[in-house]
């Protein structure tokens, strides 16, 4: 029996699989923090990264205005990198990475979990015990790439 023949027969019994893989994504994926802003969770090389891809219209600016790094304030928050070096540990867990607050300038270390369609941020000064927690929620709804999310 050819290889393509054997795939076709097996496609029927593979397909739930498939489905399921959809479903259950774990970190990577496309995020709404609370406030409206969608972010894009992917890898980078080994690590994971976090790259806001829409802005809520709750935005007061659509500037970088709080970087710590004069230069840097006129940077565009559409498409920023606000999370990176993220180690995954498995499909629903990562720490060890760098999460940016634009709306702070501060930058923290950081650890995510993917818990079906909620991922909760841990970011933290020093030890984790001292830091705050924040629920992202999955979305489907496509946003406009580097524009405003609804």
């Amino acid at each position: 029996m050819s290889l393509a023949r054997m795939i076709a027969r097996m496609a029927p019994l593979l397909a739930p699989l498939f489905a399921l893989g959809a479903i259950a994504q774990g970190i990577a994926g496309t995020w709404k923090e609370p406030t409206g802003s969608v972010i894009q969770i992917d890898s980078c090389g080994h690590d994971l990264c976090a790259r806001l891809i829409a802005i809520s219209k709750a935005a007061p600016t659509d500037v970088d205005i709080n970087n710590p790094d004069p230069t840097k304030r006129t940077t565009p928050l559409c498409g920023l990198l606000i999370g990176r070096g993220f180690q995954p540990t498995d499909t629903d867990h990562a720490e060890g990475g760098f999460l940016y607050d634009p709306k702070s300038g501060k930058t923290y270390r950081g650890s995510m979990k993917a818990d079906g369609d909620r991922l909760e941020l841990r970011g933290y000064v020093g030890v984790k015990l001292f830091g705050r927690t924040e629920t992202w929620q999955r979305t489907t709804q496509p946003s406009p790439p580097c524009g405003t999310a609804r």
